[in-house]
């Protein structure tokens, strides 16, 4: 169960998609004008990464290395295809808003990065907590992302106006701005890690770690 934990945490905090792998900008940078957008990808990548994951773990012997990753993108294709029929059908609004960036999923490098890193080589049920470790971090980064530029650069947040007066900056739901705060939070995630191992390794040393 530790080991399982374990697989879980690592995509949320130490390789978080975004703040500690830096992958899967494209979507990060042009959906994160808002908050709903950003939940709405965030779901949809977090689907189609469990659900890829799951089948390519389970036949993972029966595919032959050469062609493996036609085979991902094949299995990863039809999750997204899923995921896009069904926010069709139930969230046509968010499906418009989000446009192009559903049906990319299907070469997102955090999606094929995990079949191939991860999801090939271990049991569906590492895979599973894998899967959504990756999908959890990278919806919290997504989240946190737009919810800066949403306030800053339009004075909402979920769509609701805040304090009245307030000028929105207009840069920050620009790519200028999406690069500005994405830089600033994984600096910040960046020292963090810094401080959080530092201080792991001077109570490791003991006393003598001080000197």
């Amino acid at each position: 169960m530790k080991s399982l934990i374990k697989e879980f945490t690592k995509g949320i905090a130490i390789e978080n998609p975004t703040f500690g792998l830096v992958l899967g900008l494209c979507p990060t940078l042009a959906v994160s004008t808002s908050l709903i957008n950003a939940i709405g990808m965030g779901v949809a990548a977090t689907f189609v990464l469990l659900g890829s994951n799951i089948i390519i773990s389970a036949v993972r012997r029966l595919i032959p290395a050469q062609i493996r990753i036609p085979c991902f993108i094949v299995i990863i294709a039809t999750f997204v295809t899923i995921n896009e029929l069904m926010m069709k059908a139930f969230f046509p609004a968010l499906n418009q808003a989000l446009g192009i960036f559903v049906p990319l999923i299907v070469v997102n490098c955090i999606v094929l990065g995990r079949a191939e890193a991860f999801a090939c080589k271990r049991p569906v049920l590492d895979s599973i907590f894998d899967a959504l470790g990756m999908g959890v971090g990278f919806t919290l980064a997504l989240c946190i992302i737009a919810a800066v530029r949403e306030v800053l650069g339009a004075g909402t947040f979920l769509g609701f106006g805040l304090v009245k007066g307030f000028e929105p900056i207009t840069v920050f739901i620009l790519a200028p701005g999406a690069l500005l705060t994405m830089g600033i939070l994984i600096g910040i995630v960046n020292y963090w890690h810094i401080k959080l191992k530092t201080s792991k390794e001077i109570t490791k040393a003991g006393c003598d770690g001080c000197k």
